[in-house]
């Protein structure tokens, strides 16, 4: 009886432990059509997200929906689940010193040498410098991209003066000047530190390297003589802090963030983050085929880390949602191949990018490598940028076919993804160049 009582427990333990975490005060609610949210004792407060879904606060979001599965003007609940903490790449420093410099003449940035990935595609990079050498001559339009991750040092000395700024806003007056639901949202938002009513704060700051690596990629300032160029060269970063420095973020979050960066006028959004698990939820991808419709975003997402994972099978967030409105990135190395940690998947992932022993902004006025598809996310987010900014009309898909279209094929990643290739700036502009009269 006692070994019996033992193995109870355990078996019980198990399964707690195999049960993802959820917010206990946070349900997601879809209603039918042209029905109103039915009043709760246990709803406290209730936020239109977008058609018919919601947000609600609660007391009890498990109750809530247990409840509210009997009532007819219900579709659907969903819990707001938290991703897990994992350990974010961490910076290190360049591993080639202060020597091993490449010569991009395009770009008088004195660290600039040391971004392998703006090498051409002979050598294994992304074509950079042999795309600024041979401009197109057309008047670039700016684009608004937002960094959904860590946060953002917004004074760092290379971000400084490409970072989005909501002029609507008076910044430290603690009023919502242009009443959106936030208070002193200069630079973005952070849902991670909520105020007293229970909405996201104006202060997306980093507390982690991780966004602030990964703003530098895509548009630290070019051609001012300090620290290293961002592959954009007229993009400005929305900063927004979602994940936790052990990562963890939660559905609710990531879907607030994406909307406040499409009705704040992003365009592309970088989701250098994921989970694997998601337990039938479809609100997150709903979200990016909402913004993808209805504000003209285009959502590229990590891969994942989890050396070789095959997404197709063993899924993982959002990479394996099927959002036509959704580009996934596998990461690359400086020898050609894919990284040793990089996830694959024939239908999930869509092209590669180098990720391995990236060198761009940490905080603190500071350049550190980092290593994953975190990485080779925003390297493909600026090519995207750079794209969107010479060809403002095109639409998400539209660039999403260019990028994938146009991208240099590597006989060893057929199978392994969509394309079978990296993604390269000079293909993609040339490739738009000639066809854009008829995507």
């Amino acid at each position: 009886m006692k070994h019996l009582l033992v193995l109870t427990v355990f078996v019980a333990s198990l399964a707690m432990a195999s049960t993802p975490k959820f917010e206990k005060t946070k349900l997601f609610v879809k209603l039918n059509t042209n029905e109103v949210m039915p009043k709760h004792e246990l709803i406290t407060n209730v936020k239109h997200l977008f058609a018919d879904n919601y947000l609600v606060t609660t007391t009890n979001s498990e109750k809530l929906a247990t409840e509210l599965a009997n009532d007819l003007s219900v579709k659907l609940t969903e819990k707001s689940y938290y991703a897990g903490k994992r350990a974010l790449p961490k910076a290190s420093e360049n591993k080639g010193g202060d020597f091993d410099f490449d010569i991009f003449s395009a770009f008088n940035d004195p660290k600039i040498g040391k971004i392998w990935s703006f090498r051409d595609a002979g050598k294994n990079g992304v074509s950079v410098n042999k795309s600024y050498l041979s401009p197109l001559g057309r008047t670039k339009a700016q684009v608004i991209v937002a960094v959904v991750d860590t946060g953002v040092d917004y004074n760092h000395e290379d971000l400084k003066n490409v970072m989005w700024k909501n002029t609507a806003e008076i910044a430290g007056n603690n009023i919502d000047d242009d009443g959106n639901g936030y208070i002193d949202d200069i630079f973005g938002i952070n849902p991670l530190v909520k105020d007293s009513n229970g909405n996201a704060t104006g202060d997306p700051k980093a507390s982690h390297a991780h966004g602030t690596h990964v703003a530098g990629t895509i548009a630290a300032e070019q051609n001012n003589n300090v620290g290293i160029a961002g592959i954009a060269s007229n993009a400005i970063i929305m900063a927004i802090r979602t994940v936790p420095d052990t990562s963890d973020e939660t559905d609710a979050d990531v879907v607030e963030s994406f909307l406040y960066a499409a009705e704040h006028g992003a365009k592309l959004i970088n989701c250098s983050f994921g989970k694997s698990h998601n337990e039938g939820g479809m609100i997150v991808n709903e979200t990016i085929d909402h913004i993808g419709q209805n504000h003209g975003v285009l959502v590229l997402a990590a891969a994942g880390n989890d050396y070789g994972r095959n997404i197709d099978s063993r899924l993982t967030y959002p990479a394996s949602f099927e959002s036509d409105y959704l580009l996934v990135v596998a990461s690359t190395s400086k020898g050609g191949g894919l990284s040793f940690f990089s996830n694959i998947g024939p239908k999930s992932v869509d092209l590669a990018a180098p990720g391995s022993d990236v060198y761009s902004t940490v905080p603190g006025n500071r350049y550190q490598n980092m290593s994953g598809t975190s990485m080779a996310t925003p390297t493909t987010v600026g090519v995207a940028a750079e794209v969107l900014s010479h060809f403002p009309g095109l639409t998400p898909l539209q660039l999403k076919k260019v990028l994938m279209d146009s991208v240099t094929p590597v006989k060893k990643f057929s199978g392994k993804m969509v394309t079978g290739g990296r993604v390269d700036l000079f293909n993609s502009l040339q490739f738009t160049l000639e066809n854009y009269s008829k995507l």
